[in-house]
């Protein structure tokens, strides 16, 4: 398992109706299997992210959405970035992340995360409890799906989760890989130098060099080798032939987010950092941004977004060749 170019598809508002949208999807995950990515993520949400749009533009269930398009896509892997703990009972998740294996011939990827949008947890009936209880719950889960998604049968009597036995069969591996998402230096690093494969770190590019010297301390006291916890970087991507177009595009997306609610994000001062996570221009400019601002700083790789144009004709194609050979060698 490797993801050293993934490719998020977090907005569906590009839609012109609601018969469109799931098309456009699989037209999105075909063009990125096409252009060289690795990986196809949708996010694990109810409702449209603050940083993105308003509540209520449109949003897919993830894992419909991930089943459909194993049947569409040949190679890609599939996954959520990330699933949500607090939406799933872990072993129905464990079960969830194998089947959609079975469907694709082997190419999930379980991503997952505490949970953090309040909102969703308040409008669907979850409990949202505490961000200590949140992270108490995912330490918990990742000890339930772990050993199911290797072929073990756990028993398991938590504060949180109880289990008997819990089989998960079918499987046809029992290496299916666990990634974990988010920018926590304790609390998610850490459970990621104990349970994960793969680690999506979620922050402002000019914060990487203190989290990758965090995520080491991390695994220096799990007692794993950092070099065996593949990392990537979570960044939005507005690429366009026009580099002038590109920065246009990028103003459009700023003054949008600029005139959302952000009160639920749990990140201080987010508009004036939400530029520190982009990468615009031509081709060439965005490669050179990618390797400086992450690469360079010991990141194995790369997760875009591209929630201005990526819906567009032959713009992943560009991000593909641009980005590949920064990652693939």
């Amino acid at each position: 398992m490797s993801i050293r170019l993934g490719y998020q598809m977090p907005n569906f508002s590009h839609a012109t109706s609601p018969r469109d949208l799931f098309p456009s999807v699989v037209a999105q995950a075909r063009a990125a299997e096409a252009a060289g990515f690795d990986a196809a993520f949708v996010m694990d949400h109810f409702y449209q992210l603050p940083v993105i749009g308003s509540p209520d533009e449109p949003m897919l269930e993830s894992y419909t959405a991930l089943g459909a398009l194993a049947t569409a896509t040949e190679r890609i892997q599939l996954s959520t970035l990330v699933t949500g703990n607090t939406y799933r009972n872990p072993a129905m998740l464990a079960k969830t992340v194998t089947t959609l294996d079975m469907v694709s011939g082997g190419r999930a990827v379980l991503g997952i995360g505490a949970g953090w949008y309040e909102l969703e947890h308040l409008a669907y009936g979850y409990e949202f409890g505490t961000f200590t209880e949140r992270f108490e719950r995912l330490e918990e889960a990742l000890q339930i799906i772990r050993p199911m998604l290797r072929g073990q049968r756990p028993t398991f009597d938590g504060k949180w989760y109880h289990t008997r036995e819990a089989m998960n069969e079918p499987r046809i591996r029992d290496d299916l890989p666990i990634m974990l998402g988010g920018g926590g230096e304790k609390k998610t690093f850490a459970l990621a130098a104990r349970f994960a494969d793969h680690l999506n770190i979620i922050c402002n590019a000019s914060e990487l060099p203190r989290k990758i010297e965090a995520l080491h301390q991390r695994c220096e006291e799990a007692g794993r080798d950092p070099q065996t916890l593949e990392t990537s970087f979570l960044g939005f991507l507005i690429v366009d032939e026009d580099g002038d177009r590109a920065r246009k595009l990028q103003d459009e997306l700023l003054a949008k987010q600029a005139a959302q609610d952000f009160s639920s994000v749990p990140t201080e001062n987010l508009r004036a950092s939400q530029s520190d996570r982009h990468f615009v221009g031509t081709p060439d400019d965005v490669a050179d941004q990618i390797q400086r601002r992450v690469l360079d700083h010991g990141v194995d790789g790369i997760i875009v977004n591209m929630v201005a144009n990526g819906h567009e004709e032959g713009v992943l194609e560009l991000a593909g060749k641009a980005l590949s050979p920064l990652v693939h060698g």
